[in-house]
């Protein structure tokens, strides 16, 4: 290995680049910073090469190829059963038009912000030098100002290493086969949406949840709908189940659980294991700096994004909050901003949470819990999909929109939906709640007909007590 004697000396630093590294090295080269990128995988980060992005792909994959096979029969008039799969050409597509296009594209960004791209994996020797490791070489770069992004990994338990057929969210994106069984330990988000992706794409499919429901964030009221759902492709969902060990061979993988005190031996031919992620700060050799961690390794950072170690910034999954891409490049142009010498706080309200299930859940603001926690005096308006038009002629009227708003002001505090387009509709209410709104600015905001934007002015009317379509 080379080992370079003198440090390279550099402007900023970003360390990772996911959708919170990378945009803050776009912003920081639009704010006048020479920027360096150290990064030791693929450009684009977990989010866009094994997760969010590729994700989304099977689970609109799965929908395809689950409607053509059932949905549309004997309701439309559409006559396409015996739709086949050709699993191969699914994940050329996954990685080929949808990875590989979005990670171009970013590459292509970069370039064109000068911003300086070393390959490698940084470790800090301390407080102002970073050594980078690659394969071949290593050499040391001395900055002003350090962004870390490094994100998060999966949560390995005991019994369960990643290996063969037992496979984390990654390895669940790239399966050799579409499997016949498939086993899924934790029923949170991911679990829940890599579990209904294969459900629709034909497995069997098996749900073991450590706590009494699966979809945890999500209240009941929201998540019924996605366990009916499951109920109706076959998905057995085990609450209450502890994971014991797996053991495989070439041909498929033995889990065992426990549950009601008793064990229970289950066979399939893969396991995927999603109970959470951890952020990933043990191997930046932090120790040599003054940058100060919490007790689960996350970084500590005020409302600049500034560490203890004030030009050095944190942002993502290594900070406190939820492990979103969306957080991420939120903090992402913050701590941008403050290392262009700007003075930007980070002052969101709230962060969107989606589960892009059967149907699509997204929470933002307060919930029915959360706000009787707080002792808000709030009152709640639920309007159905089933009295909206454009969810009629969609064939997907199951869910509702719902609003929580201040009793005295209107003001929207907090919004849930469950149902289709979920997942885009909330930005209504991320905008609302981020500017203080009212129910009667929304409802006195034109919206399309017929759309499924309506229902959330629908609601809205609802919240003002002079509703027109319920």
């Amino acid at each position: 290995m080379v080992v370079g004697s003198q440090a390279k000396s550099v402007e900023t630093i970003v360390i990772g680049s996911g959708p919170g590294g990378y945009v803050a090295a776009i912003r920081a080269a639009e704010l006048g910073q020479k920027v360096t990128i150290i990064e030791r995988d693929a450009i684009g980060g977990v989010c866009l090469n094994i997760g969010c992005i590729p994700s989304k792909a099977l689970i609109n994959a799965g929908h395809a190829y689950y409607s053509q096979n059932h949905q549309m029969d004997s309701i439309m008039g559409v006559q396409s059963k015996g739709a086949t799969l050709d699993w191969a050409a699914t994940q050329k597509w996954k990685n080929e038009k949808v990875v590989n296009t979005l990670t171009g594209g970013v590459a292509m960004l970069l370039k064109k912000h000068k911003i300086d791209i070393v390959r490698g994996e940084a470790r800090f020797n301390d407080n102002q030098v970073v050594n980078v490791i690659s394969e071949d070489e290593s050499h040391l770069l001395e900055f002003e100002k350090c962004i870390i992004a490094t994100g998060s990994r999966p949560i390995e338990i005991p019994g369960f290493a990643f290996k063969g057929r037992v496979v984390n969210s990654t390895g669940a994106l790239s399966l050799p086969e579409v499997p016949k069984h498939l086993v899924v330990i934790g029923g949170g988000v991911i679990g829940s949406e890599l579990a209904g992706a294969y459900a629709n794409l034909g497995s069997k499919v098996t749900i073991l949840e450590g706590l009494p429901h699966i979809l945890n964030g999500f209240d009941k009221e929201m998540y019924s709908f996605v366990v009916d759902d499951f109920k109706e492709k076959g998905v057995e969902i085990i609450t209450n189940a502890k994971a014991k060990a797996a053991v495989q061979d070439d041909s498929s993988v033995k889990v065992t659980y426990e549950v009601d005190g008793k064990e229970v031996e289950i066979e399939a031919d893969y396991c995927l294991v999603s109970v959470g992620r951890k952020p990933n700060t043990d191997e930046l050799g932090l120790n040599t700096t003054d940058v100060k961690l919490t007790d689960r390794g996350q970084i500590i950072v005020n409302d600049r994004q500034q560490t203890s170690v004030p030009h050095i910034y944190a942002i993502g999954d290594i900070v406190e909050g939820p492990m979103l891409a969306h957080k991420a490049s939120y903090e992402a142009k913050v701590a941008a901003a403050n290392v262009a010498g700007e003075d930007m706080r980070n002052c969101a309200i709230s962060i969107p949470a989606v589960a892009y299930c059967d149907p699509e859940l997204a929470t933002m603001g307060e919930t029915i819990d959360t706000a009787k926690e707080k002792n808000l005096d709030f009152m709640v308006s639920k309007f159905p999909f089933a009295a909206n038009g454009r969810a009629i002629t969609m064939n997907a009227t199951k869910g509702f929109i719902r609003i929580l708003s201040d009793k005295a002001t209107r003001v929207v505090i907090g919004a849930q939906i469950a149902g289709p387009g979920a997942s885009d509709l909330i930005s209504e209410f991320a905008l609302a709640i981020e500017n203080g709104l009212t129910t009667e600015d929304i409802s006195m905001t034109v919206h399309p007909h017929p759309t499924l934007g309506e229902a959330i002015m629908d609601t809205s009317e609802l919240a003002d007590g002079v509703p027109i379509h319920i």
